[in-house]
């Protein structure tokens, strides 16, 4: 058996190893003729593929179990507020800066093949990579070392606290992200089901996508 660190941890390296080159790979992309904005398409299905061989390890993505209706509601609410929040703190204090965002137009209109991958890579892909590496192993562990062992119902206030910190600081909407990260945090801590967060995540993730490719807010994404 893959170590667990290794299989929580590699998908999202991965994904943030490709945006760190993400400008070195658009030049690449493009001095061979190729439409550099497919590189987000190879990104999330090298990231898929890893997360489908390790799926087996992911012991807590088994099942439902410990989600109550009221739950659900909550993980909605959770989902759409931290929607509303992101896009109304897109302030300078608030941000690294500006940034470009990722535009899927070509000639002025809205190439959907790419639209759609970046969608749905966003709205499926991010949430489950990302709550498996910064709430099941990351805020886990801060608890404890052996962090399969630690019943998130069981994690402390310290632990949520510290994990949404650095997963604030990968956003360039820090303040949002942070916001985004005690909310899912707080929701796996609740529920004691990381599909909680996933599923709050990804609401997050597809209302924006989509109020996006409505309002043309490019630098969102």
């Amino acid at each position: 058996m893959t170590n667990p660190i290794l299989a929580r941890a590699l998908p999202f390296g991965v994904f943030v190893g490709f945006i760190a080159v993400d400008a070195w790979l658009a030049n690449a992309a493009t001095s061979l003729g190729f439409d550099a904005r497919w590189l987000y398409a190879v990104r999330v299905a090298i990231v898929a593929a890893l997360l489908a061989w390790f799926w087996r390890q992911y012991v807590e993505l088994r099942s439902l179990k410990g989600v109550r209706a009221l739950d659900w509601v909550l993980v909605a609410v959770i989902g759409i507020v931290v929607f509303v929040l992101w896009i109304n703190l897109d302030v300078p204090i608030l941000s690294f800066g500006q940034s470009g965002g990722f535009d899927p137009r070509a000639d002025g209109q809205i190439d959907w093949a790419i639209a759609l991958v970046r969608l749905g890579g966003a709205a499926l892909l991010v949430p489950v990579m990302e709550e498996l590496f910064w709430r099941s192993l990351v805020m886990r562990w801060i608890q404890d070392a052996e962090f399969l062992k630690v019943d998130p119902r069981r994690v402390a206030l310290k632990a949520l606290a510290i994990s949404s910190v650095p997963f604030a600081l990968e956003h360039q909407l820090w303040f949002a992200g942070l916001v985004a990260g005690v909310a899912y945090g707080w929701i796996y801590v609740r529920t004691g089901n990381l599909w909680a967060p996933v599923f709050a995540h990804a609401t997050t993730n597809l209302l924006l996508g989509v109020w996006i490719l409505y309002t043309g807010a490019w630098q969102f994404w």
